[in-house]
C-alpha cells in the first residue's frame, strides 16, 4: 500500500512536463514542484488550472470502496481504475482520484460492485442504479469490477443497465445491435480473462429510464 507516501505525477501539457502534488491514502501533501498548470484527467484545462492527486491501492474489493469514499469526503472524484499485477504488492486494484486545489467539500459517493457472474453484476448495477448511481468505470481481472458514481449536489438520473458477456465478437456485434435499437448507450468494456466463462468481450451499456 502507498498510504504513507507521496507521490508526484508528472504530466505533459503541449511540450512542457508538469508536475503537480498527489496526495496519498494518508492525506499528506507536498508542495508543488512546478507553477505550472497540470493537464486534467482525461482533458485539457484551462492554463490557469492546478490539480492533486490521490492515488489508491489494495487487494481487497471492499477496502478500495471504502478507500474510495473517503477520498470523496475530501473533495476527491474518482478517474480512473485498473487491476494488474504491481510491484507495490502483486495482484492490486489501482485507483486514481483528482481534486482541484484547495477543494475539500465532498459531492461524490462511491459504490464498487465485484462478481464472477454476468447475472448478479447486472442486478447490482440495476440496484446501485435506481439508488442514483451512475457507471464510472471497469476492470477485469478474474472477475469484472464495476465502479458507480452518485453526485450528492445533482437530481438523481436513474438508467436501465444491460450487461453483455461472449466469447465470440461476431456474437458481441449481434447483441450491441439489438442493444442500440432498444435504446441502449454503450459505457464500457473490457477484454481478458474472466471466470465467467474464460476469455471474454465484456461490454455494459445503459438507457435512461422514467424519472
Amino acid at each position: 500500500m502507498l498510504s504513507s507516501r507521496t507521490l508526484i505525477l508528472c504530466v505533459l501539457a503541449l511540450t512542457l512536463p508538469v508536475c503537480t502534488s498527489a496526495v496519498i491514502a494518508d492525506g499528506r501533501q507536498e508542495p508543488s514542484k512546478s507553477g505550472e498548470a497540470a493537464v486534467s484527467p482525461r482533458s485539457v484545462l484551462s492554463s490557469d488550472a492546478a490539480f492533486e492527486y490521490r492515488l489508491l491501492a489494495t487487494k481487497r474489493t471492499g477496502t478500495m470502496q471504502k478507500e474510495l469514499n473517503e477520498a470523496a469526503a475530501a473533495g476527491f472524484r474518482f478517474v480512473a481504475v485498473m487491476k494488474g499485477n504491481t510491484g507495490f504488492g502483486g495482484a492490486e486494484i489501482v485507483s486514481v482520484m483528482s481534486r482541484a486545489s484547495g477543494v475539500t467539500t465532498p459531492r461524490y459517493e462511491y459504490k464498487l460492485l465485484a462478481t464472477s457472474k454476468t447475472s448478479t453484476m447486472q442486478k447490482e448495477m440495476q440496484e446501485a442504479g435506481d439508488a442514483g448511481f451512475e457507471y464510472r468505470d471497469q476492470t477485469v481481472g478474474g472477475e469484472v469490477m464495476t465502479i458507480l458514481e452518485r453526485d450528492l449536489e445533482a437530481p438523481i438520473v436513474r438508467y436501465e443497465y444491460k450487461l453483455l458477456a461472449t466469447k465470440k465478437t461476431g456474437t458481441m456485434q449481434k447483441e450491441l445491435q439489438e442493444a442500440g435499437e432498444a435504446g441502449f448507450e454503450f459505457v464500457g468494456v473490457t477484454v481478458a480473462e474472466t471466470t465467467f466463462g474464460g476469455d471474454e468481450v465484456v461490454t455494459i451499456l445503459r438507457r435512461k429510464v422514467a424519472q
